[in-house]
This record gives C-alpha cells, structure tokens and sequence, in this order.
C-alpha cells in the first residue's frame, strides 16, 4: 500500500504539471452580484437581529452574511478577473458588472486593453554587416488571461524583451540598401519586412496568452558613424540612375530623328554626317547647361 500510494503521489504529481504547462483560459464559475448581495445583506441583517436572543446563531448568520458579501466582485470594462481556489486556477470572469463567485477564491485583476510598446531605438548589423538604427512599435493585448498569469512572470515585461529580440533578428536578416540586386530591403521593403516582424512577434509571446494586434517600424536609419558615407554613396548611385535616363533618353530622341529624316527624304546624310549630327544632338541633350549654338558657314567637312 505505501508503494501504491507513493506512485499515485508521483504520477499525479505529472498529471498536475502536465495541467499547468498546458494551462489555458475557461470561464469561471460565477452568478450576477445582485444575487450575491441580496443574500449576505439579509444573512447579515437577520444575524443582527438575533444577536440580542439568540447569541450563536445570530454570530452564524453575521460570518454566512460576511462571507457571502466577500465574493461580490466588480469587473469593469476593459478588464477581467482570473479566479483561483487555494493556488488551482478555477477560471476568468470576463463578464462586466457586479459578479458573485466563491468568497474563498482569490481574484486576480487582469487588464485586456490595447497597449503599445515602443522600443527603444537598437543598433544593430543588417544582413550586409552595415550597423542601423532600428525602432519598433507593437500594438498588443491580453488574449488569454490564464497563460498571462501563469505562463509568464510579468507579461509587461514578456512582451517588451520579445518585441525587441524580434526586432533584432528582422534587422540582421535583411539589408539595410539593395545596391542593384533583387532582394527584399529595410528601406525598400518596409510594409512586407513589418508583416513578417508582425508575425514573429506573435509567435514569440504567444506563450503569454498576448494577441499582436499591428507592429511598425518607426526608426530606420544607418548609425551615426557610417551615415555620412552611406548618404554620399545613396547621393552617387542617384546621379549615376538620373545619367542613365537621360542618356536613354537621348539616345531615342537622335535615332527618332535620324528615322524621321530618313523617311521624309529631307537630307541625303553619309555615315560621317550622321556621325557629326549625333554628337552634336547628345551634346545638347545630355548637357547640364544651356548649350551655345556655332553657326557653321562652310560645309560639316571643314
């Protein structure tokens, strides 16, 4: 019998762990306040009364009257109320107004509201080893009361490490700049780069019983030490894409002419003819300022 007994002890024991690691919310056993009012008012009362006659039995209904107004609960709106009997969770009492549970629980306030949590600005490596400046804002609420008690120490505190791990990761999994290749960039990429953070967010502080409702980047930008250098190099690369435009540009604006030329019969141009007009056609074309235009009085061979 003692062996039984002990290994009864020790396989409830994992049954009960088991229980608490897989611990989710469910509602609690409750009844309108007013119920709960009525009576311990009148238990109350009617102890009152019988004190002066009747000694215990009025000190009976005083303790019965004390203990029924003891489980009166207020839940306001934005807000719940996680009840546990002598340590096991008995359930969540989301329902707003006046409640009447077990006076022996203990119940534990829980608010459900939407909160933000703004990081604090991170310097991190991007994907190219470049160090960034990132800042996040995660908009989240209490989903499951049971897992924000019991899953976590300090949900407040779950969600702000979490929010900022995944902030960390997502910086150093991407590049801050393209730089002409075809693949997803913090600055380029931003709606798709603060899904997938969103997500990753999520999963992270499901454990806490925590909803993401939205999550943005609200800081972006190189470090101090590098930005200078970074803005010169974004400054080129601008120059370099407006040239090739205008050198496309100009380009189809000579051969549009030389075929227009061509097919209207205007001029009989040879190949060093076309060559002299299209020099001087890119001249004026691509020329940052105003072009000076030579009178040539002779022939284009002198």
């Amino acid at each position: 019998m003692p062996e039984a007994f002990g290994l009864n002890r020790v396989s409830e024991a994992v049954r009960m762990d088991g229980v608490a690691a897989a611990i989710s919310e469910r509602v609690a056993r409750s009844v309108p306040g007013a119920v709960g009012l009525v009576a311990g008012l009148g238990l109350v009362a009617g102890g009152a009364a019988l004190v002066g006659s009747a000694r215990a039995a009025g000190v009976v209904l005083l303790v019965l009257g004390a203990l029924a107004l003891g489980g009166l609960t207020a839940v306001a709106p934005g807000q719940a109320r996680v009840v546990s009997l002598f340590g096991r969770y008995d359930g969540t009492v989301r329902t707003t107004g006046l409640r009447w549970v077990n006076p022996f629980t203990k119940r534990q306030r829980v608010s459900t509201r939407i909160r933000n949590h703004e990081t604090a600005t991170l310097k991190v490596n991007d994907a190219d080893g470049n160090p960034i400046e990132m800042a996040a804002v995660v908009v989240w609420q209490v989903a499951d009361t049971a897992k924000s008690v019991y899953g976590v120490e300090d949900v407040v505190a779950f969600v702000a490490t979490q929010a900022e791990t995944a902030v960390r990761h997502v910086a150093g999994s991407y590049p801050y700049d393209a730089r002409g290749e075809d693949r997803l960039t913090l600055r380029e990429n931003a709606e798709e780069i603060t899904s997938r953070m969103s997500e990753e967010i999520a999963q992270r502080v499901a454990l806490g019983g925590v909803s993401v409702v939205e999550s943005r980047i609200t800081r972006l930008s190189y470090a101090p030490e590098i930005a200078q250098a970074m803005l010169r190099r974004q400054q080129a690369d601008a120059i370099v894409d407006a040239r090739r435009r205008v050198v496309e540009g100009a380009v189809g604006m000579v051969r549009m002419a030389l075929e227009q030329l061509t097919e209207e019969d205007l001029v009989d141009l040879d190949e060093e003819r076309k060559a002299a007009m299209v020099s001087n056609l890119l001249v004026v074309l691509c020329s940052e300022s105003a072009t000076q235009p030579v009178v040539n009085t002779g022939t284009l061979y002198q």
